[in-house]
This record gives structure tokens, sequence and C-alpha cells, in this order.
């Protein structure tokens, strides 16, 4: 079966959709970097208070439950929570490795 050729009107109208979309999927991006980076300057405190009071910089049940949440909170926006649980270990392991750095630089 084949498909009649789209019109130049179509195809116009196509790519004007296709830019309004990218154009929010930029801006979703940049909100997400936002949010990271506020994400990381409050994990960058607990990785001092950690260091300061000799806690370890992982915790294994807090993360744990962290991750059970989050996988609900995607299961729960329709978006798929292996993905969101793959995200979540991710940014865990990078916390761990800042608070690693922060009591390494503490105990200098």
């Amino acid at each position: 079966m084949t498909h009649p050729e789209p019109s130049p009107t179509d195809q116009q109208q196509a790519l004007q959709k296709l830019g309004e979309i990218r154009r929010s999927i930029d801006n979703l991006d940049a909100a997400m970097i936002h949010i990271l980076a506020e994400r990381f300057r409050h994990t960058q405190q607990v990785g001092v208070l950690k260091a300061k009071h000799d806690l370890p910089a992982s915790d294994p049940g807090r993360e744990k439950l962290q991750v059970e949440r989050l996988r609900n909170l995607a299961h729960d926006a329709e978006l798929d929570p292996e993905f969101a649980e793959k995200f979540l270990n991710f940014i865990i392991a990078e916390v761990i490795h800042h608070h690693h750095r922060i009591a390494e630089q503490r105990g200098e």
C-alpha cells in the first residue's frame, strides 16, 4: 500500500509543529539541568554534614527507599520504572562519589 505524497503545505505545517515540539523539549532539558543543579547543591550539604560527623557516604537503606519511591512515581507518570531506576542509580552513584571527595578533602 502506497501513501500519497504529502503536499508542500502539509510538509511546512509538519516542520512548524516539529520546531514547536523541539522548543518544548529544549525548555524541558534546561529545566532538568537547573533542577539537577539544585538537587546537587543539597546533596553537597548532606556530604558536608556526613563528613563533619564522620557518617558513611552511602546510606543503602535510604537509597533503596528512594529507588522504590521513584519507581512508583515513574509508574504513576507513565514513565518506564526501569529507566527511572537507572537514572536515579546514576545520580546516587555520583552523589556518593561527591560525598567521598568531600570527606577526603576534610581529612587533608
